[in-house]
């Protein structure tokens, strides 16, 4: 394993202890949070399918935070992979998923749609730019509004996913325009991490805000899991 320390986040700065991160460790809790809340109310639901896809989404939204728990305490190179690889694949199952179970839409449009969304996500991960908006993220040396852009495709997917249901008069609308919302909100302060790095202190040490992505993510993988449980019942298509 590579043991080599990466330094990403304002709250490390360049301490490579195990819990030079505490807030960013600890509030991965959101994703553990909702997922147990999420299993509980789906093991209520009344439902008459076995689920399988909604309990491998809440598996997934749990293993989003361990994963980023690893990271964000280890923070070595090894423990990269367990921090984005549960999300990608929360990503492209709840993308799936709700093209199927809530819009309806043929297995052929489903799989475009996830091939296209793979490959934006590739392309906003490596686009570059100057970071002028973000001085504090640039002389840090981090990447294009501090990595954030790859996230850009699924906060689009929300929006053209939920757009679609709503005039469908599909009921699941709601919940991806309010995980948009809250999605938009966890961008911006996993954005400004740096930024707010200055004045954002405890300890006399700046904590920034990528803590709150962890928050508003956690809220918002609740909010989407809700609306599996609620509205993803199997929808017959031809």
């Amino acid at each position: 394993m590579d043991w080599s320390k990466v330094y990403s986040y304002c709250e490390r700065g360049g301490d490579p202890s195990f819990w030079a991160e505490p807030l960013n460790a600890i509030s991965n809790g959101a994703f553990v949070v909702a997922g147990l809340i999420a299993a509980w109310q789906l093991a209520r639901a009344p439902r008459r399918d076995p689920a399988l896809w909604e309990w491998l989404m809440i598996v997934l939204v749990v293993c989003i935070g361990i994963g980023s728990f690893m990271f964000h305490t280890y923070a070595t190179v090894w423990a990269i992979p367990f921090d984005t690889i549960p999300i990608s694949l929360f990503m492209l199952a709840y993308l799936g998923y709700a093209l199927r179970r809530f819009a309806g839409a043929p297995w052929i449009v489903v799989i475009a749609a996830l091939v296209g969304f793979f490959y934006s996500v590739k392309y906003m991960q490596g686009m570059q730019c100057s970071n002028e908006l973000l001085p504090m993220t640039r002389g840090a040396g981090k990447r294009c509004f501090n990595g954030t852009l790859g996230y850009t495709p699924a906060f689009a997917a929300l929006l053209l996913v939920g757009t679609l249901l709503l005039l469908q008069g599909h009921r699941a609308a709601k919940y991806l325009f309010a995980a948009a919302i809250l999605f938009l909100a966890a961008m911006t302060f996993r954005t400004v991490d740096y930024e707010v790095c200055r004045w954002a202190v405890r300890g006399g040490r700046g904590v920034g805000s990528h803590f709150l992505w962890h928050t508003f993510n956690g809220l918002l993988l609740y909010v989407l899991l809700l609306g599996a449980i609620r509205h993803g019942a199997p929808k017959r298509t031809e």
